[in-house]
């Protein structure tokens, strides 16, 4: 049974950082892709970034880039969100999910860490 389990969200400051992570166990993930999405109060959920374990490609929603850093360590079967210069609206629950790399749609979903920006 596929699990995500993420973790290291809490209260910052703005322009501060965190790491979130997402530990991924149940099967092998070498031909997953892995994402991160958040959602606001009152707001759809939106991409923020994610990764592809087999080519290491990696893409990020406009707003994050060059703030967010996703990586992924192999042998921990765990990807991270490396979250830098934070807004107060970047205030989300974040998720990780997992689709087969053929897909389109995310079919696992962790069940989300909260991250809250104070200005």
């Amino acid at each position: 049974q596929v699990q995500l389990v993420e973790s290291g969200g809490g209260l910052v400051q703005a322009g501060g950082s965190l790491r979130l992570s997402c530990a991924a166990s149940g099967r092998t993930f070498s031909e997953y892709v892995m994402g991160w999405f958040r959602q606001a109060p009152g707001k759809d959920r939106e991409f923020v970034g994610g990764i592809s374990w087999s080519t290491g490609y990696i893409n990020y929603a406009d707003s994050v880039k060059g703030r967010f850093t996703v990586s992924t360590d192999n042998a921990k079967n765990t990807v991270y969100l490396q979250m830098n210069s934070l807004k107060p609206e970047d205030t989300a629950v974040y998720y990780c999910a997992a689709r087969w790399k053929s897909n389109t749609k995310y079919n696992y979903w962790g069940q989300g860490t909260r991250v809250t920006v104070s200005s």
